[in-house]
């Protein structure tokens, strides 16, 4: 595995191999098993595989956490490397975001709900990056994880709206023997707020089973969320994004966290 830092040496090392099927794999680094289904998705299908690791700043808003995001390079190569990736991909903020960059990707109706009203520009941010990553790598396909429903949505509207000529990939969540989906910020749960934070799934599942029993799902997931006197939940939603998926965000303290389940009785 090679460690690339600019992107013009990326460009040039995947010159020479663009004959075969390239992968790319966006993360922003602090790996767990979600990111690794990724990778080995992308190693089973592709002749050469990208991970770029890269926590944008752009995808943050005022009082987000990117400082004290979860890094762990060194731990993350390694990884990596175990899983047969050609290439890390890990710019610095100026060699993405140059002095004088001023030209950023506005996704519409799809990015202005849910994640989108409360943090206001984080899909530009998102959508500004991918396609930043899609012209340098020039992926065949591109992997993300199905946790992120409303992200993933935005991107394939992206592809659509913009003509790219890739496929996105998208790999159902990854979760704990708990239940709990894997997520970086995961880290930052104490003992006693991931007991908390097992709600979220647990009402999920819930919701799922009411829409196959032809009930409500958001009125299920969202009484079972408010029983949990220790989160506080941001939203809960069914939309049809592909599939019908119900969504639900919530805080546990002051983590963050959100998750999604198909919804194979209906979108409610």
């Amino acid at each position: 595995m090679k460690v690339v830092r600019t992107k013009n040496e990326l460009r040039a090392l995947l010159e020479p191999l663009r004959a075969g099927r390239v992968g790319l794999v966006p993360t922003m680094g602090a790996f767990h098993e979600g990111h690794l289904a990724l990778l080995r998705a992308a190693r089973r299908e592709c002749s050469t595989v990208v991970c770029s690791l890269f926590v944008n700043p752009a995808q943050f808003g005022q009082g987000e956490d990117l400082e004290r995001y979860p890094r762990n390079d060194a731990h993350d190569r390694e990884l990596a490397r175990a899983e047969g990736v050609d290439f890390l991909f890990a710019p610095s903020s100026e060699e993405m975001y140059p002095p004088g960059f001023e030209t950023w990707v506005e996704p519409k109706r799809l990015a202005l709900e849910l994640e989108g009203v409360i943090r206001p520009t984080h899909f530009r941010g998102v959508a500004t990056i991918c396609l930043k990553l899609f012209n340098i790598v020039r992926p065949n396909a591109a992997y993300f994880g199905a946790k992120d429903a409303q992200q993933l949505a935005v991107i394939e509207r992206l592809l659509r709206d913009l003509d790219l000529e890739l496929e996105i990939r998208a790999i159902e969540t990854v979760r704990d023997e708990d239940g709990l989906a894997l997520s970086s910020r995961n880290a930052y749960l104490s003992p006693s707020e991931r007991r908390v934070a097992l709600a979220l799934p647990k009402a999920l599942v819930l919701g799922a089973k009411a829409a196959r029993d032809g009930g409500d799902p958001v009125v299920v997931a969202r009484a079972a969320l408010d029983e949990e006197l220790g989160l506080k939940t941001q939203y809960v939603a069914a939309r049809d994004y592909g599939e019908p998926r119900l969504l639900a965000a919530v805080k546990v303290g002051q983590i963050r966290l959100i998750d999604n389940v198909p919804l194979k009785g209906g979108a409610g």
